[in-house]
């Protein structure tokens, strides 16, 4: 079975039949350390409305009153389908060591929460007013019906409030009205693995940092995919650049895969298949990652049949650099190339070892070492941020096509010496 093979069976991998949630034993004593949603009185059979008791165990989950629990709680969801009618709310608040989710863990392996949410609230909310670390949620499904607002949102855009050293693992958000999952304001020192965000109308995710001036850094997202969405697959908004994806898949998303107007750290080992899907057509399409600022690519890949023209689509003030990168089309997209970048002349983009072609606007130059055509290729132009130095000495090519040489830096196209004569 091949990727998209794969991907469009996934829907029905996920929603196979769930079966009813075990009983578990009720937990004895206020110190209990592990609750399930059963206790509580959840049934998980695809029809039974199990907000109240899945809102009440995570109320317990997350209580802060018992200064003696300052371990943390698991909270089991076991495998079954939670029928969810309105938004369920986790409001962090501070006790005693002003750490609330000290190791607590949310597990809800083969637990899928349906939404029968029609007002366009969000299906799950955490919102932290404390410093919250280890927070855990593990193998929990969201499955929207294009009426909520977001599968998971976890908002942190107030002074002294925080979530850092975070997980989301094996986590799944799809069909939902809004974006797939939100994460606003300080939220830092965390890692999304092994997710899938598809079908969501708006973005598969969105990371930003707070309107009130929370900072969102040092997120790391590990081999989750990003499909079928109606927006971006993953856009960081709001100034948010600190992100990076690891061996993550973006493939038939409405408009790009990644969108990152104030840049992104690293993609290393990502994948951009047929995104662009709303547009009419190849030439109204765009690139897989669009990018401003800045950003590295290693060994990321794009390939397009449809309207995705290229691996990445630049705006640099910074710096790019692609390594090992590459890119391809067939059929409609035969043309797709590996980027198209500009700049403010203060950008410079370095390619080294990559495929695909490049297309620059205006008198952009990239440096490209070891491209198909070249063992290496500078900007010619005496104010190209990429033209060939010498030691002291700039080379550049002028409008007349003679090589001059100057040492320092050129003033003018016509500055320095002619070489060679």
């Amino acid at each position: 079975m091949n990727r998209r093979e794969l991907f469009a069976a996934g829907a029905g991998a996920l929603m196979a039949a769930t079966p009813v949630a075990a009983q578990v034993r009720p937990p004895s004593g206020r110190n209990t350390r592990m609750l399930s949603v059963t206790d509580f009185g959840a049934v998980g059979d695809g029809e039974t409305d199990d907000t109240d008791a899945l809102q009440a165990a995570l109320s317990a989950t997350f209580r802060t009153d018992d200064r003696r629990n300052q371990g943390g709680r698991l909270l089991l969801i076991p495998p079954g389908a939670y029928v969810v009618s309105r938004t369920l709310k986790v409001s962090l608040q501070k006790n005693g060591r002003n750490q609330p989710t000290q190791q607590t863990t949310i597990q809800g392996h083969g637990a899928v929460l349906l939404s029968q949410i029609d007002d366009g609230s969000n299906v799950m909310e955490i919102a932290s007013h404390a410093t919250a670390r280890f927070l855990l949620i593990d193998g929990l499904t969201v499955q929207g019906r294009g009426r909520e607002g977001d599968g998971l949102s976890l908002d942190v855009d107030r002074e002294r409030s925080y979530i850092y050293n975070f997980c989301l693992r094996d986590f799944v958000a799809q069909g939902c009205g809004g974006d797939g999952l939100s994460m606003t304001g300080n939220i830092f020192e965390g890692q999304i693995f092994n997710s899938y965000f598809r079908d969501n109308k708006g973005h598969g995710s969105r990371m930003g940092h707070g309107p009130s001036g929370g900072v969102l850094s040092a997120i790391h997202v590990f081999g989750s995919v990003f499909g079928g969405n109606g927006k971006h697959g993953a856009a960081l908004v709001n100034k948010a650049s600190d992100v990076a994806f690891h061996g993550c898949y973006f493939l038939e998303n409405g408009k790009f895969g990644v969108s990152a107007p104030n840049g992104c750290t690293l993609l290393s080992n990502c994948g951009f298949e047929n995104n662009h899907m709303s547009a009419d057509s190849f030439d109204d399409g765009d690139a897989g990652l669009r990018l401003q600022v800045f950003g590295t690519l290693i060994g990321c890949t794009a390939y397009s049949i449809h309207k995705q023209t290229h691996l990445v689509h630049a705006y640099i003030t910074n710096q790019i650099t692609l390594i090992g990168c590459t890119a391809a089309g067939d059929g409609n997209a035969k043309g797709a190339k590996l980027a198209k970048l500009q700049s403010n002349r203060r950008g410079t983009a370095t390619i080294i070892g990559c495929q695909g072609g490049v297309d620059t606007v205006g008198t952009f130059d990239a440096a490209q070492f070891g491209d198909e055509r070249a063992g290496a290729r500078f900007g010619s132009n005496w104010d190209s941020a990429s033209r060939m130095r010498l030691g002291d000495y700039a080379l550049w090519i002028d409008r007349q096509g003679r090589l001059r040489i100057k040492r320092g830096e050129p003033l003018s196209d016509g500055d320095g010496r002619e070489v060679g004569g």
